[in-house]
């Protein structure tokens, strides 16, 4: 499983746990998100966040 960071506020998506309070169940790869989903935090784009080992 991946983790993902948004380049803007540092917000960080893990597939492994999702992001639940925004719709995103947990084990939900980066490429099955919708393209049209943004940042909670920040409001950026799939775009801006990047690949990121924690």
């Amino acid at each position: 499983m991946r983790t993902l960071m948004c380049l803007v506020c540092g917000w960080i998506y893990s597939e492994e746990r999702g992001a639940p309070d925004d719709g995103i169940a947990p084990g939900t790869r980066w490429e099955d998100i919708p393209a049209k989903w943004k940042c909670p935090e920040c409001g950026v784009g799939k775009e801006d966040f990047e690949m990121v080992s924690i």
